[in-house]
């Protein structure tokens, strides 16, 4: 959108939306010729209403009482640089509805990192922020202060970075009729220099935090609004079990002023509230990471606009382009939506076999299943994507009631030509949510269909073909089903080459987590092999980043004791590890990382070559890595990444299985 219209679409928008919210929930002004058809305006006596019209309709006026607004930025980070792009958009708008002041919840810049990198960041998240016509105010999130790096974290990590260039941990100010309080929700442990917002005994707020929190509220007590900040939403607990906030609620309900509290991290919108008159805030992101595009859910970039009265507030979400209420996205609604997410074609049976003249043909039944509490329309297709393949299905139109199921078999046909672009055949699914009072149109899902390999050929593998896999996005990933890969329990040892473009961010290298199994991460660029064991996550984490356009080996070793990892054939940490792994169903991807929907997420970026899982520790010492990995009888999965047989690379390993490459996966020179 050019940035003129985008402009003059977001004035318009923002001045009826603060027109809306300051009239909304006000009594009309009542007037003695109410109803009265038969007095003329001149016996108007109020002398703020003029008019010439001869007009006998007498118009009741606004109440006129103070009122300010002010905004509220969600979280930043952990999306792509583009982030910054949607924050300088965001201080356009809100420069715009010219509120008295802006507020953050935290998770400012990216962080992870030591201080020549903060600072740079810092000052490039400043200088956006300080194009505001107003003043704003931080707090702090996790990104913001925690610390990676080589050697010991400082102490209190980037607290010290923070305070210096931001401000205080936590403070609290006053504005017309109400106390603005910060708090900080990642104090951590300050013996053991521990930081994190997923352990217990982490998630508590020191007896000085609470001290400060007990005079804020003192010296409010007189304002009609109290307003608290934070970044991470506590009460709604999960990850956050094991903290203080009862405590903290407990004060803000004995205070009897605190109208609203405004938090982030999640990055979806939630509504808690209200709770003892405290209405509870979870905004979504202003240029951070979504793990969906739904704005209708509640997944999207968004401000929030406060309307502040002596006797009330109002809370507006402004997207571009719209105004939605927060209050809908109940936790019961997001549950609902996400239920209806998971609406997708499942193939249950497949009997389509290719053979290598790129030829194919047979059937596959499809199932699909409603888990949501709603109707569900839906319409199934092949997709546009598969224009080489002949299908049975043409559109096909149902509507699944709330946990109903349909079956469905569908027959597929491809005929052998070499000039023809080669696709793997989709089932696609168009679906939409119906609500009690909407309809919302969810993206589209789909589900590729498996194909059996006839023959390959003996001397398939051979050959000195110096490919390997260039990793652009998510689009690019390789991605190998579950069932292809028959890893017992125990000890093994995954094997890759990387030859990183960036450091920046968590990368999933080689994976197939999701609260279970294992993978390569690179994490700001150190590389770290993760294994599930038990229900728990055991981590070998190196020291060092890998180094940019150069090649490195890395592997990870589980031996049934420890979990090590190697790099450049060296080994650079252990950690003792025992126990079952804990399996899944998620594909591995190889260049990404599998998110709840089975689907590529955190993508390395780079090249990535030689991919070897094999059963047992193939390394106990130090060792010199091979440039090209070959197959043994333990080998359950080796791929070279030099060259395809459509949109398949080939598996090297006695199981003979095959790797499915993205939309986007692409070759290049080694």
């Amino acid at each position: 959108m050019p940035t003129s219209f985008s402009t003059r679409l977001n004035k318009s928008i923002a001045s009826g939306l603060l027109c809306l919210v300051s009239v909304a929930g006000l009594p009309a002004v009542s007037s003695a010729h109410d109803g009265d058809e038969g007095h003329s305006h001149e016996h108007q006596t109020n002398d703020s209403f003029y008019t010439t019209r001869e007009s006998t309709q007498v118009l009741p006026l606004a109440n006129e009482e103070d009122a300010f607004h002010f905004v509220v930025y969600g979280d930043r980070t952990g999306g792509v640089p583009a982030g910054l792009k949607v924050l300088e958009q965001a201080v356009q708008d809100t420069n715009l509805l010219s509120p008295d002041l802006v507020m953050t919840v935290g998770d400012l810049i990216q962080g992870y990192n030591e201080k020549p990198e903060w600072m740079r960041q810092m000052a490039e998240y400043k200088e956006i922020m300080n194009e505001l016509d107003v003043r704003w105010f931080p707090v702090a999130g996790n990104h913001d202060v925690y610390w990676r790096g080589k050697g010991p974290a400082p102490q209190g990590q980037h607290d010290s970075n923070y305070e210096e260039h931001f401000g205080p941990l936590w403070y609290t100010f006053r504005h017309k009729n109400a106390g603005f309080v910060v708090l900080y929700s990642d104090e951590g442990d300050p013996v053991s220099n521990q930081k994190a917002f997923n352990v217990g005994k982490l998630q508590r707020m020191s007896d000085k935090q609470l001290e400060f929190l007990s005079e804020a509220l003192k010296q409010h007590k007189d304002l009609d609004h109290v307003f608290v900040f934070l970044h991470h939403p506590r009460w709604i607990g999960g990850g956050y079990t094991g903290s203080n906030w009862d405590t903290v609620h407990g004060m803000m309900k004995d205070a009897g002023n605190v109208s609203a509290v405004f938090a982030g991290h999640i990055h979806h919108m939630r509504y808690d509230g209200p709770k003892d008159g405290i209405e509870y805030y979870t905004l979504a992101t202003t240029g951070g990471h979504l793990s969906a595009d739904i704005p209708g859910a509640g997944f999207l970039h968004h401000l929030n606009v406060v309307t502040v009265r002596p006797d009330d507030i109002s809370v507006a979400s402004l997207p571009v382009g719209a105004v939605m209420d927060p209050t809908e996205f109940t936790p019961e609604f997001v549950e609902e939506i996400n239920l209806a997410r998971k609406v997708r074609p499942i193939i249950t049976e497949s009997e389509l076999l290719l053979n290598t003249d790129g030829s194919a043909s047979g059937q596959v039944v499809v199932s699909i299943k409603n888990p949501s509490p709603r109707e569900m329309d839906v319409t199934a297709s092949i997709g546009s994507a598969s224009r080489d393949w002949l299908s049975s299905l043409d559109h096909d139109h149902m509507t699944l009631a709330a946990g109903a199921s349909e079956t469905f078999t569908v027959k597929l046909r491809r005929i052998a030509d070499d000039s023809a672009t080669w696709t793997i055949p989709r089932i696609e699914l168009d679906r939409v949510f119906i609500g009690e009072s909407t309809r919302i149109e969810l993206p589209s899902v789909s589900t590729p269909v498996k194909l059996q390999l006839a023959a390959v050929p003996a001397d398939y593998f051979s050959g000195d073909n110096n490919q390997c896999l260039e990793v652009t996005g998510e689009r690019s990933a390789i991605r190998v089903d579950s069932d292809a890969l028959a890893l017992p329990n125990g000890p093994f040892t995954l094997e890759a080459w990387l030859n990183p473009s960036q450091t920046e961010g968590m990368r999933g290298v080689v994976a197939k987590t999701q609260s279970s199994e294992f993978a390569i991460f690179s994490d700001e660029g150190v590389p770290q092999f993760d294994v599930n064991l038990d229900g728990k996550y055991y981590s070998a984490k190196a020291k060092d980043k890998l180094a940019v356009n150069e090649w490195t080996h890395v592997a990870g070793v589980f031996d049934g004791e420890n979990v090590r990892i190697y790099v450049s054939g060296k080994q650079i940490a252990s950690v003792a590890a025992k126990g079952k792994r804990k399996t899944n169903r998620y594909p591995l991807y190889v260049g990404a990382d599998p998110d709840n929907a089975g689907q590529p997420t955190r993508s390395f970026l780079g090249k990535i070559d030689e991919v070897r899982i094999t059963t047992g520790a193939v390394y106990t010492d130090d060792f010199e890595p091979a440039r090209r990995l070959s197959p043994t009888a333990d080998t359950r999965l080796l791929l070279h990444l030099d060259r395809t047989l459509g949109p398949y690379v080939l598996d090297h390993s006695p199981a003979a299985g095959m790797g499915t490459l993205g939309p986007n996966s692409k070759f290049s020179t080694r």
